[in-house]
Protein backbone atom coordinates (compact mmCIF):
# COMPACT_ATOMS: atom_id res chain seq x y z
CA UNK A 1 0.00 0.00 0.00
CA UNK A 2 1.71 3.30 -1.20
CA UNK A 3 1.07 6.53 0.82
CA UNK A 4 2.41 9.71 -0.33
CA UNK A 5 2.17 13.29 1.14
CA UNK A 6 1.18 16.50 -1.27
CA UNK A 7 0.74 20.10 -0.97
CA UNK A 8 -2.62 21.54 -1.40
CA UNK A 9 -2.97 24.03 -4.74
CA UNK A 10 -5.97 24.98 -6.16
CA UNK A 11 -5.74 21.88 -7.92
CA UNK A 12 -5.65 19.54 -5.48
CA UNK A 13 -8.36 21.49 -3.40
CA UNK A 14 -10.91 19.36 -5.60
CA UNK A 15 -9.66 16.39 -3.56
CA UNK A 16 -10.92 17.55 -0.16
CA UNK A 17 -14.23 15.50 0.45
CA UNK A 18 -17.12 17.35 -0.63
CA UNK A 19 -18.40 18.56 2.36
CA UNK A 20 -15.17 20.46 3.43
CA UNK A 21 -14.24 21.58 -0.02
CA UNK A 22 -17.68 23.63 0.71
CA UNK A 23 -16.55 24.71 3.84
CA UNK A 24 -15.58 28.31 5.12
CA UNK A 25 -15.71 27.65 8.68
CA UNK A 26 -11.95 28.96 9.36
CA UNK A 27 -11.62 30.90 6.40
CA UNK A 28 -14.17 33.64 7.19
CA UNK A 29 -15.35 35.78 10.52
CA UNK A 30 -18.90 34.17 11.43
CA UNK A 31 -21.05 36.65 9.53
CA UNK A 32 -19.09 36.51 6.22
CA UNK A 33 -19.12 32.69 5.93
CA UNK A 34 -23.04 32.44 7.05
CA UNK A 35 -23.60 35.03 4.46
CA UNK A 36 -21.72 33.13 1.74
CA UNK A 37 -23.63 30.25 2.75
CA UNK A 38 -26.84 31.70 2.10
CA UNK A 39 -25.42 32.91 -1.22
CA UNK A 40 -24.25 29.81 -2.40
CA UNK A 41 -20.94 30.08 -2.96
CA UNK A 42 -18.71 28.96 -0.46
CA UNK A 43 -16.61 27.27 -2.33
CA UNK A 44 -15.30 29.86 -4.66
CA UNK A 45 -15.04 31.75 -1.29
CA UNK A 46 -12.90 28.98 -0.41
CA UNK A 47 -10.86 28.86 -3.59
CA UNK A 48 -9.91 32.48 -3.08
CA UNK A 49 -8.62 31.82 0.75
CA UNK A 50 -6.63 29.15 -0.79
CA UNK A 51 -5.49 31.38 -3.34
CA UNK A 52 -4.77 34.28 -1.49
CA UNK A 53 -2.48 32.71 1.54
CA UNK A 54 -0.90 30.40 -1.21
CA UNK A 55 0.46 33.84 -2.95
CA UNK A 56 1.13 36.08 0.26
CA UNK A 57 2.41 33.08 2.66
CA UNK A 58 2.81 30.26 0.73
CA UNK A 59 1.32 25.90 1.88
CA UNK A 60 -1.39 25.88 4.18
CA UNK A 61 -2.53 22.33 3.68
CA UNK A 62 -1.43 19.03 3.51
CA UNK A 63 -2.95 16.02 1.79
CA UNK A 64 -2.26 12.14 1.83
CA UNK A 65 -3.22 9.50 -0.77
CA UNK A 66 -3.24 6.11 -0.37
CA UNK A 67 -2.68 4.04 -3.25
CA UNK A 68 -3.73 7.36 -5.55
CA UNK A 69 -6.98 7.91 -3.56
CA UNK A 70 -7.37 11.05 -1.14
CA UNK A 71 -7.00 10.04 2.13
CA UNK A 72 -6.88 12.91 4.56
CA UNK A 73 -6.01 16.50 4.92
CA UNK A 74 -4.78 19.33 6.73
CA UNK A 75 -5.07 23.27 6.33
CA UNK A 76 -2.67 25.38 8.70
CA UNK A 77 -2.01 29.17 8.62
CA UNK A 78 -1.08 32.05 10.55
CA UNK A 79 -3.66 33.20 12.92
CA UNK A 80 -3.89 36.26 10.97
CA UNK A 81 -5.48 34.54 8.05
CA UNK A 82 -8.06 32.63 9.99
CA UNK A 83 -10.70 34.68 11.42
CA UNK A 84 -12.59 31.85 12.92
CA UNK A 85 -9.67 31.89 15.31
CA UNK A 86 -10.49 34.74 17.31
CA UNK A 87 -14.30 33.55 18.26
CA UNK A 88 -12.75 30.67 20.19
CA UNK A 89 -12.95 30.93 24.32
CA UNK A 90 -8.92 30.10 24.59
CA UNK A 91 -8.06 32.32 21.93
CA UNK A 92 -5.54 33.67 20.72
CA UNK A 93 -3.01 31.92 19.70
CA UNK A 94 0.49 31.94 20.39
CA UNK A 95 2.79 34.95 18.53
CA UNK A 96 5.08 32.09 17.96
CA UNK A 97 3.11 29.67 16.19
CA UNK A 98 0.91 28.46 13.12
CA UNK A 99 -2.83 27.22 13.77
CA UNK A 100 -3.59 23.76 12.45
CA UNK A 101 -7.06 25.27 11.09
CA UNK A 102 -8.60 21.06 10.86
CA UNK A 103 -7.34 17.78 10.27
CA UNK A 104 -9.79 14.61 8.78
CA UNK A 105 -8.59 11.45 7.67
CA UNK A 106 -11.34 9.33 5.81
CA UNK A 107 -13.00 7.20 7.62
CA UNK A 108 -12.07 4.08 5.76
CA UNK A 109 -8.28 4.57 6.12
CA UNK A 110 -8.54 5.61 9.96
CA UNK A 111 -6.01 4.02 12.51
CA UNK A 112 -3.59 3.87 9.82
CA UNK A 113 -0.75 6.43 11.01
CA UNK A 114 -1.97 9.60 8.47
CA UNK A 115 -3.03 11.63 10.95
CA UNK A 116 0.71 11.75 12.58
CA UNK A 117 1.77 11.32 8.85
CA UNK A 118 0.17 15.01 7.93
CA UNK A 119 0.85 16.46 11.10
CA UNK A 120 4.88 15.42 10.27
CA UNK A 121 4.62 17.10 7.15
CA UNK A 122 2.88 20.26 8.20
CA UNK A 123 5.60 20.91 10.57
CA UNK A 124 8.00 19.93 8.08
CA UNK A 125 7.02 22.62 6.48
CA UNK A 126 6.96 25.14 9.05
CA UNK A 127 9.83 24.39 10.85
CA UNK A 128 11.58 25.67 7.15
CA UNK A 129 9.70 29.05 7.38
CA UNK A 130 11.32 29.24 11.33
CA UNK A 131 7.68 28.55 13.07
CA UNK A 132 8.19 27.11 16.63
CA UNK A 133 5.09 25.71 17.36
CA UNK A 134 1.77 24.48 16.00
CA UNK A 135 -1.43 25.53 18.04
CA UNK A 136 -4.89 23.96 17.44
CA UNK A 137 -8.07 24.19 18.74
CA UNK A 138 -9.81 20.64 19.84
CA UNK A 139 -13.04 19.57 20.05
CA UNK A 140 -13.16 18.08 23.85
CA UNK A 141 -16.88 16.87 23.58
CA UNK A 142 -17.23 15.44 20.18
CA UNK A 143 -21.02 16.73 18.76
CA UNK A 144 -23.14 15.12 17.80
CA UNK A 145 -25.09 14.52 14.24
CA UNK A 146 -26.84 17.75 14.19
CA UNK A 147 -23.66 19.54 15.28
CA UNK A 148 -23.14 21.70 11.66
CA UNK A 149 -19.32 22.21 13.51
CA UNK A 150 -18.38 18.88 14.17
CA UNK A 151 -16.25 18.39 11.40
CA UNK A 152 -14.20 21.51 11.39
CA UNK A 153 -13.44 21.25 14.84
CA UNK A 154 -10.91 18.16 14.77
CA UNK A 155 -11.37 16.26 18.33
CA UNK A 156 -8.84 17.43 20.76
CA UNK A 157 -8.32 13.63 21.41
CA UNK A 158 -6.77 13.63 17.82
CA UNK A 159 -4.18 16.30 18.86
CA UNK A 160 -3.33 14.54 22.03
CA UNK A 161 -2.61 11.52 20.04
CA UNK A 162 -0.11 13.21 18.21
CA UNK A 163 1.90 14.64 20.44
CA UNK A 164 -0.07 17.67 20.94
CA UNK A 165 0.08 19.42 24.71
CA UNK A 166 -2.86 21.15 25.93
CA UNK A 167 -1.97 24.95 26.77
CA UNK A 168 -5.02 26.51 27.91
CA UNK A 169 -8.39 24.02 29.03
CA UNK A 170 -11.55 24.47 28.04
CA UNK A 171 -14.65 22.08 28.51
CA UNK A 172 -15.17 21.84 25.15
CA UNK A 173 -12.36 24.20 22.68
CA UNK A 174 -8.90 23.30 24.59
CA UNK A 175 -6.19 25.17 23.04
CA UNK A 176 -3.38 22.61 22.28
CA UNK A 177 0.32 22.91 20.96
CA UNK A 178 2.82 20.71 19.83
CA UNK A 179 6.76 21.87 19.29
CA UNK A 180 7.86 21.45 15.74
CA UNK A 181 11.21 19.97 17.72
CA UNK A 182 8.80 17.78 18.94
CA UNK A 183 7.35 16.58 15.75
CA UNK A 184 10.16 15.95 13.67
CA UNK A 185 11.79 13.30 15.84
CA UNK A 186 9.09 11.15 14.93
CA UNK A 187 9.68 7.82 13.36
CA UNK A 188 6.28 7.35 10.92
CA UNK A 189 5.53 3.61 11.61
CA UNK A 190 6.52 2.76 7.92
CA UNK A 191 10.23 3.86 8.72
CA UNK A 192 10.10 2.07 11.72
CA UNK A 193 9.25 -1.12 9.92
CA UNK A 194 11.98 -0.42 6.96
CA UNK A 195 14.33 0.28 10.14
CA UNK A 196 13.77 -3.33 11.23
CA UNK A 197 13.62 -4.86 7.86
CA UNK A 198 16.86 -3.51 6.40
CA UNK A 199 19.17 -3.20 9.76
CA UNK A 200 21.92 -1.86 8.94
CA UNK A 201 21.97 -1.40 5.34
CA UNK A 202 23.56 1.70 4.09
CA UNK A 203 21.42 4.60 2.37
CA UNK A 204 24.06 3.78 -0.57
CA UNK A 205 22.56 0.14 -1.16
CA UNK A 206 19.07 1.53 -0.88
CA UNK A 207 19.03 3.60 -4.01
CA UNK A 208 21.05 1.53 -6.22
CA UNK A 209 20.90 -2.46 -6.72
CA UNK A 210 23.41 -4.43 -5.21
CA UNK A 211 25.73 -5.78 -7.70
CA UNK A 212 28.10 -9.01 -6.70
CA UNK A 213 31.42 -8.66 -5.65
CA UNK A 214 34.23 -7.84 -8.58
CA UNK A 215 35.86 -11.63 -8.31
CA UNK A 216 32.73 -13.14 -9.44
CA UNK A 217 32.04 -11.17 -12.12
CA UNK A 218 32.34 -12.43 -16.08
CA UNK A 219 35.37 -10.48 -17.18
CA UNK A 220 33.82 -10.98 -20.96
Amino acid sequence: MSRRLVSLTLDTLEDLPRPCRQCVYWELDPVSADRACAAGDPGLEKEAWVSQTLLEWGSCGKLAYVDGMPAGFVMYAPPAYVPRSMAFPTSPVSADAALLMTANVVPAFAGGGLGRMLVQGVARDLTKRGIKAIEAFGDAKVGDADDPTRACVAPADFFLSVGFKTVRPHPRYPRLRLELRTALSWKSDVEYALEKLLGSMSPETLLRPVRPAPATRSTG
